[in-house]
This record gives structure tokens, sequence and C-alpha cells, in this order.
């Protein structure tokens, strides 16, 4: 297959374009949908050599019908070999690469400097870009990557929007930055605690989000008395922070010489990841084709709020962050509607469309569909069958098939979600 020669450029001259919106794919069906829902590319990490081992991930097989779909659509697939390998892992390293130059992908996320200096001798015609765990916040270090070969930075999620400006005026290499997701405790990923307290290593693929625990302190004398670090009845979660959200700073992001739009979650659900490229997909279009008069759509903002997420934060964005970037009461997650089901086929004839249910749902249920192209509008349930075609009353059965009477045609990968009262 042609290899994909989409570019993304922001600024040439006084010539502003779309930059690009990257998503995470955490399984196939994952980087289908968020191809699908508007991302222009998207990331993944294989079986090996990622930073997400719990992950679905990819085979090689699985990499290679991925990078085939995304370039049937004009779209990209970039592959993460960002460990922090130690001798052991560099023994099957080559043979990967190999293997990633073999099936066409796009790119290379890569952050150890010696990983980067056996791909550019055993794939040297490979994209590579700098994962943000090379921690890459001033512009001599972005352009050092440059003079290494790099055609893209991933930027330290600990920048401002005003150092990530002055970087774009002073390097000539493509620029990702993250605009939303989940925020870490630890410098760009950088994580010792999860390899401390379970001895599972954070910075090799297994981090067990110790971030994320109930603290308590203790002092050395009183061995046996431990302190809430905050007084609340629920414990202390000193090191939880907010999820990062960037959709209102997109025009300073775009003039500023971002190339890239990152969003993190591949350990998200389809309908996070569907949703929330979906909301920045319009943002991004929106702005791009009306620059003078762009503004936030609140229902933009609602979308995001409809995912499982931690409260929002601009992060490092305008200010350095400060206790209200922290969540310290829990560990939990908010929402404010569940997904119940996807859309796998509509029959035109007896107008009729074939559910996968995600979440128990009953008949004459009210719901919120929303599509691949961004469409969001109401639903009811009505005359739901089992496979038998049989008449019945609720959906319990994780991911089991049942079809409902419509006569609005719903689009294959279309999302079911209905509002938690």
């Amino acid at each position: 297959m042609k290899k994909n020669k989409m570019k993304f450029t922001v600024k040439t001259g006084d010539t502003m374009k779309k930059p690009e919106l990257l998503a995470p794919a955490g399984s196939m069906e994952k980087c289908k949908i968020a191809l699908l829902y508007g991302a222009d590319a998207v990331y993944l990490g294989g079986k090996s050599f990622g930073l997400r081992a719990f992950a679905s991930n990819f085979s090689l097989e699985d990499i290679k019908i991925a990078v085939e779909f995304a370039h049937s659509l004009g779209k990209k697939v970039y592959v993460t070999v960002n460990i922090f390998p130690h001798n052991e892992d560099l023994v099957a390293l080559p043979e990967y690469l190999q293997t990633l130059a073999a099936v066409k992908v796009d790119a290379l996320l890569i952050s150890d400097l010696g990983v980067w200096s056996l791909a550019r001798k055993i794939v040297p015609n490979m994209s590579l870009h700098v994962s943000t765990q090379a921690n890459a916040c001033n512009w001599a270090a972005v352009n050092a990557w440059q003079e290494l070969g790099a055609e893209r930075v991933v930027l330290a999620r600990e920048l401002s929007l005003e150092e990530m400006r002055e970087i774009g005026e002073k390097c000539h290499v493509e620029l990702e930055a993250f605009v939303h997701g989940a925020m870490c405790i630890s410098y760009s990923g950088r994580c010792l605690l999860s390899s401390y307290f379970t001895g599972r290593d954070g910075n090799r693929g297994a981090c067990a989000q110790v971030c994320r625990w109930e603290f308590q302190l203790k002092e050395k004398n009183r061995p046996n008395q431990a302190f809430d670090i905050a007084e609340d009845e629920r414990g202390s979660y000193v090191l939880n922070s907010k999820d990062l959200c960037l959709i209102d700073y997109l025009p300073q992001l775009i003039s500023g010489g971002i190339t890239s739009l990152k969003i993190e979650g591949r350990m998200k659900s389809v309908h996070y990841v569907a949703t929330v490229v979906s909301a920045y997909r319009k943002a991004i279009d929106s702005y791009c084709a009306d620059t003078e008069n762009y503004s936030v759509n609140p229902s933009w903002r609602q979308e995001l709020e409809k995912v499982s997420h931690r409260p929002y934060t601009d992060g490092f964005a305008v200010h350095k962050p400060d206790t209200n970037s922290q969540v310290y009461t829990t560990s939990s997650y908010e929402q404010t509607h569940d997904f119940v089901g996807i859309v796998r086929s509509y029959d035109k004839l007896n107008k009729r469309a074939l559910i996968e249910q995600r979440n128990n749902v009953t008949n004459g249920a009210v719901l919120e569909v929303l599509t691949p192209k961004g469409e969001i509008f109401s639903l009811q349930l009505a005359d739901m069958r089992n496979e038998k075609n049989e008449p019945i009353t609720v959906a319990p059965h994780a991911q089991m098939l049942f079809t409902i009477a419509t006569d609005c045609p719903l689009p294959e990968y279309s999302l079911l979600r209905k509002e938690i009262r």
C-alpha cells in the first residue's frame, strides 16, 4: 500500500492550516472508533516496548491491519516504543523495529536515546517522534532532538502556553502537545512510586497508578499512629491530579505553532475515545474555519462531561498548578452519561438496527445517539428483540446482540448512551 503522505503544518508565513488531531488507540475497536470519529492519526502500542502494558495493545498482525485501515482513510498510525529499557529489553528490538517498518507504520514514538540511536541505524527511513517521556521542555532540547533526526517532538506536559509559543518560534520541527486526558504526578510520566510500592515498573509499561491511592502520614516515633494529610473522613489523595482539558485554549496552541493536538487515554473506553475526539474535532474545525470569530461552544464542554473523568484542570497552560489542581477527597471518576450500546448495522428494508450491548438497558428507554459524524439526537428504544427475534424487555448481558425498530437509519459505530439520574 502506498505510504500516506499527509503532512500537518500549522504556520507557513501568515498561512494557518489545521493541526493534526491525534487520538489514543488501546485496542483495534478504539483505533477504528478514533479514526471514524474524526482523529487524523492514532497512536498505539505493540505487545512490547510501550508504556501501557495493561492496555489491550496490538500484535504485529493487528498493527498491520490498523495501518491498512488508517491509510485507507488517508490517516496515520504511530507506534509507541517509549519504555526506558534495560539491557535484556534490547535483544528483541531490532527485529521488532524492522517489522514495524515493513507494515508501513508512519512513525515511532521514542523516549530513550539508546533506542533512538538503534532505530536510526536499523530503520533509517522511519519517521521518529520524541515521546513526552523525554521531557523536552525548552527550545534547546527540541533543536537538539531535531539535529538527531526527529521529525516531531512531543512537548513535556509541564509547559505553559507561553513557553510552547516561544519553542514554536525558535524551532522548525513539528511540535505535539497533550490537550486532554489524565495527568500524572510524575514529571511527564517518569515515575518511581509504582516500582517502589508494587514492584511494577511504570517506566517499562506496568504502572500500578499508585498516585491514585489513599495516603496517610506517619511519624517515625509514633509508628502505630496514622494521620490524614487533609482532615476528611474519606482520607487524602495528595498525588491525585485532575484531568487535563485545554479545549478553551486551542487558539493559543494552534497559533503558537503546535502541529499535533494529542488526547491521552489508551486505557479509556470506546465511549471516551469517540466522545472526546468528536468534541475536539468540532472545536478544531470551527476555529480553523473562522479564527476571528471563534468561541467555544458550550455543547463541546457538555460532551466532555459525559465521559468518565476526574474534574478538569488546565494543568500548566496558564499558571503553575496549585491546590485546586488536585482531587483530595476521592480517586473516583465522574460522568453524566453511561455508555449502553454500539450500533453494528442497520437494516433499511426492515428498519431495524442491530445493537451490541455495553451496559444494562431496557425497552422504552430514552437514549442519546452520537454518530461518527458528530451528530447528537435522542432515540427511544422500541420493540427490542434478541438474536432469535424474540421480544425482550431488557438487555442485561455484556455485549449481547439485540435489534430495535427505528425509522431513523443509525450509522454503524454510532454510540448509544443514557443520562445518569
